[in-house]
């Protein structure tokens, strides 16, 4: 069968989806590697692929970004944040990951590269490197598109598209205006492929879907805003399916979930955990009177006292929960109360769960920004939410039945693609050998 090396910027909102699909092909008996961060190394052996870290100079750690990089805190969400995070996550460890996949592609002549989106040796491979002479190139997709188009508004705002040809020179007006806010970050990222030997011929943000073989989005059609100018080797294959929960045992309060009062489960993500105070804790507050469960799961071991710490009194209606696993949570709930981020969210419409969003930083305006434009969900356009806000949004959701039916009706569509089976296939058609 073939062999596959996984590689993934080592956070662990992008190393996650990755493994799902390395699980999946080890699982068919490929030969899978995984190249990340150090961190990673059992929960790949545990799926059955052999592991490879990336030189220390990459193998950075999204627990510790802020004691590391205390600056970055500083900064507003936006072109200045995501400027630091490139210039120090993305393109700023290129030159070492880059240098650790070809040593490990000289051990290992893997048939298939398959990243994620921040994975940035694929476009560079691609750039550098006829594909008659290097393995096929394969990028999932696991934010919201970015790639700049006519015919929609600039990514990072959160503006909502409009039809006609009035919108559409609005849309050129906007992406040049963002091309011109990240021309210090583009001169960056010329300057980093030029020192690999690589010219950089497009806008940075647009290089990785242009130059990989196959560009896989992990949604579905409807989620996506409509672009007639997407490239052709771009294709949705829809969500992929949560990770499975393991031996993860139920606490005591989980037949509650079965009780009949609507259940609102609510996080702020794996990685935006530092600070409870922006969501989690605002909506045990909005929500303490209302005839419903809420699950607050932090996803942190201490996140369960960090909440009784900051409450004079933990509300009767209120579950606490470190690590929860979603594939067992969310079946049982009415709503799901988010910061945004891209992987919860497709979870959250894999089981038809409608949502509120409020996120700031990274994809999150985005992410929120397609959950209203999908009617999937309320989308209230702030990281730091007040408790009156979330209150009404909660209820709305709950209350107003269109809501639970576009979560349903998004939940149908994922339910018709195979994103694995559409992994594989590929996989499968670039191996070189078979048993």
């Amino acid at each position: 069968m073939a062999k596959v090396i996984v590689g993934a910027t080592p956070f662990q909102g992008h190393v996650s989806p990755v493994l799902t699909v390395a699980a999946d092909l080890v699982g068919r008996g490929h030969e899978a590697v995984v190249y990340t961060g150090s961190r990673f190394e059992e929960r790949a052996r545990a799926i059955g692929a052999r592991f490879r870290a990336v030189p220390p100079e990459a193998d950075l750690d999204d627990r510790k970004l802020d004691t590391l990089f205390p600056v970055r805190a500083t900064l507003p969400p936006g072109p200045a944040q995501l400027s630091f995070d490139f210039e120090n996550f993305f393109l700023g460890q290129l030159p070492a990951q880059l240098r650790g996949l070809r040593a490990l592609l000289a051990e290992f002549p893997a048939d298939v590269v398959l990243g994620e989106l921040g994975f940035w040796s694929i476009p560079v491979l691609s750039l550098s490197t006829a594909p008659q002479q290097r393995p096929t190139l394969v990028t999932l997709g696991s934010v919201p598109l970015l790639i700049q188009s006519e015919d929609t508004p600039a990514f990072g705002a959160g503006i909502l598209p409009t039809p006609g040809e009035q919108a559409r020179a609005r849309n050129r007006a906007m992406n040049a205006e963002v091309r011109q806010a990240f021309a210090d970050l583009q001169r960056f990222a010329e300057a980093t492929l030029g020192s690999l030997g690589v010219a950089l011929p497009d806008y940075l943000f647009d290089a990785p879907f242009r130059h990989t073989d196959h560009y896989l989005q992990l949604t579905v059609p409807s989620f996506e805003y409509p672009r007639g100018d997407l490239p052709a080797h771009l294709r949705f294959i829809g969500t992929l399916p949560p990770a499975p929960g393991g031996d993860y045992v139920e606490p005591a309060w989980w037949p509650e979930l079965s009780a009949g009062r609507p259940v609102v489960v609510v996080t702020q993500g794996t990685v935006a955990t530092a600070d409870l105070n922006e969501l989690v804790i605002p909506t045990v507050r909005a929500l303490a009177d209302l005839d419903v469960l809420v699950v607050a799961a932090t996803v942190r071991e201490d996140g369960p006292d960090l909440i009784r710490h900051a409450l004079a009194e933990v509300p009767d209606n209120v579950r606490l929960a470190g690590f929860v696993p979603f594939d067992r949570l969310l079946p049982h709930a009415d709503a799901l109360v988010t910061n945004g981020g891209y992987g919860g969210v497709q979870t959250a419409l894999y089981h038809g769960v409608p949502l509120v969003i409020a996120g700031a930083s990274e994809d999150k305006p985005e992410v929120a920004a397609r959950v209203e434009w999908s009617g999937t969900g309320l989308n209230l356009r702030t990281g730091t939410p007040e408790v009156t806000d979330l209150r009404t949004a909660v209820r709305t959701v709950l209350h107003d039945p269109d809501y639970r039916s576009r979560a349903g009706i998004m939940a149908k569509e994922i339910g018709q693609y195979n994103p694995l089976k559409a992994i594989a296939d590929i996989v499968e058609a670039s191996a070189r050998w078979l048993p």
